[in-house]
């Protein structure tokens, strides 16, 4: 079970890759909404996908993380 956890391991980070890089588009379109511009909508697009894509892995990591059907959780 040890490789299930390290790929849960390895999910998590790229979540939080990704969860960076949404920020950072985030964080440019606000910078030009700040500065009168309208926001590139295609800088929004792509946060939008980039957190669906996060929210993804968030769901993939607590699959594998949950106790495997039949197993006993107190073992």
């Amino acid at each position: 079970m040890a490789d299930i956890e390290d790929l849960a391991d390895r999910l998590e980070q790229l979540s939080d890759e990704l969860g960076d890089i949404a920020f950072d588009r985030l964080r440019h379109a606000s910078e030009s909404a700040g500065r009168g511009s309208r926001p590139d909508p295609s800088v929004l697009a792509e946060e939008r996908r980039l957190t669906r894509a996060r929210r993804a892995i968030d769901k993939a990591v607590m699959v594998l993380r949950a106790p495997a059907p039949g197993s006993d959780v107190d073992a």
